[in-house]
């Protein structure tokens, strides 16, 4: 039943997006030709606004674009990564010009030279031209265009910080540097590789041996990712490797998962306040979004905070969600909890009396902040008696 609403739901998304889809051409001064291009722009899309949206570039785009938006929508509707724009190059019979390469570099040359510049000078300035762009771009390829997106990754500028290389023909001994590429990257890029057991025999032997390479290079500027998928052709095995892709592209987009809470935010040294605010730094500085910490993030940071008895993080992170939404109980709520464990008894049933003023939070139960008031005002009344009677003793 789970799989059937999931298949009817992915159904739904497609179809709304396809709806969305605008064909568009641009004049090229490099190719002496006008190309074509599907262009697919976020739902509810605003050239006004200020908001800012990654750019996927399909290689491809006659048979790619389609399988990529329906990936990019269907994972935006779960919040796994942000809306983007989708640009589909049409290259039809110009497919074998464009990817013309040398046969010992694996690089393109001559018609390939000039779609590659067309794509660098031409499209990629359009495109920021015309619409809200972030500086955060993914170039996606299949087969001879999956060869020739890395050659991007040797240009002196980064004009791709995300390569998605889906069973590429790697040509000549542009294989054997890659990985020596991006071994020398200094700023943060993201490598996707990807082949199957059924692939085309000579293709998965160049694939293999590129991961191999790649898995060998130390440099935390480079996220990589690999897929072998199982029972999957050449063919097959595309629609799976979107889906992986973009998961892993857009990974520390998504809201805290368990993993990410267990291996990272536990052991994390330091207030874990700094943990997420360092978090959504990361998103912005990477995406060019900035994205707001959600409640319900700020929730679970305070149960690990809770679990480590960790009292100094329970205090920043009250602050930090008075400071981000002041118009809810949480913070106040949190910094009550910490006086209170902190033995402010006075202080705690003040800041719990303040939280009654602000607007509710699902997961805060009012009648408990009425019964710890109730609470700290016993415990305040017999400080007082206890305090009285030593008095008397003294006197």
């Amino acid at each position: 039943m789970k799989k059937t609403i999931l298949v009817v739901l992915t159904c739904l998304i497609c179809a709304s997006s396809f709806a969305q889809i605008t064909y568009q051409e641009i004049s090229s001064a490099k190719l002496n030709a006008v190309r074509k291009l599907k262009v697919k722009l976020p739902k509810n899309y605003d050239a006004d606004a200020d908001e800012k949206y990654p750019v996927i570039i399909v290689f491809d785009g006659d048979y790619l674009f389609e399988p990529v938006v329906g990936q990019v929508d269907f994972q935006y509707y779960f919040d796994n990564m942000p809306g983007s724009i989708v640009v589909g190059i049409m290259q039809g019979e110009n497919r074998f010009y464009d990817g013309y390469y040398d046969p010992a570099t694996g690089l393109p040359t001559e018609s390939g030279l000039r779609f590659h510049n067309f794509v660098s000078d031409e499209l990629l300035p359009y495109i920021d031209k015309k619409y809200n762009t972030s500086k955060f771009r993914v170039a996606v390829g299949h087969d001879n265009m999956g060869n020739f997106i890395n050659s991007y990754l040797f240009k002196e500028a980064l004009e791709f910080q995300a390569y998605v290389c889906i069973s590429p023909d790697f040509i000549g001994s542009l294989n054997n540097f890659i990985a020596k590429r991006l071994a020398l990257y200094k700023k943060d890029i993201f490598y996707y590789l990807a082949t199957a057991e059924k692939d085309i025999p000579h293709l998965r032997h160049n694939i293999l041996s590129v991961d191999g390479q790649i898995k060998e290079i130390d440099n935390q500027n480079v996220t990589y990712y690999f897929d072998d998928f199982k029972e999957e052709t050449h063919y097959t095995l595309v629609t799976g490797a979107l889906a992986r892709s973009f998961e892993k592209i857009f990974d520390i987009y998504n809201p805290l998962r368990e993993k990410e809470l267990e291996e990272k935010v536990l052991p994390y040294e330091g207030t874990l306040d700094n943990y997420l605010t360092d978090r959504y730094k990361r998103i912005e500085k990477l995406f060019g979004i900035k994205k707001e910490i959600s409640v319900e993030e700020i929730e679970k940071v305070v149960k690990i905070a809770e679990q480590r008895e960790d009292l100094k993080s329970l205090n920043k992170l009250g602050a930090l969600a008075n400071k981000l939404h002041p118009e809810s109980l949480m913070g106040t709520y949190y910094l009550a909890q910490y006086a209170e464990k902190s033995g402010k008894t006075k202080k705690a049933k003040k800041l719990y009396e303040s939280a009654l003023t602000l607007n509710d939070v699902s997961h805060i139960n009012r009648e408990y902040i009425f019964s710890k008031i109730d609470e700290l005002t016993v415990a305040d009344l017999d400080e007082e008696i206890d305090d009285n009677e030593d008095d008397d003793e003294e006197n």
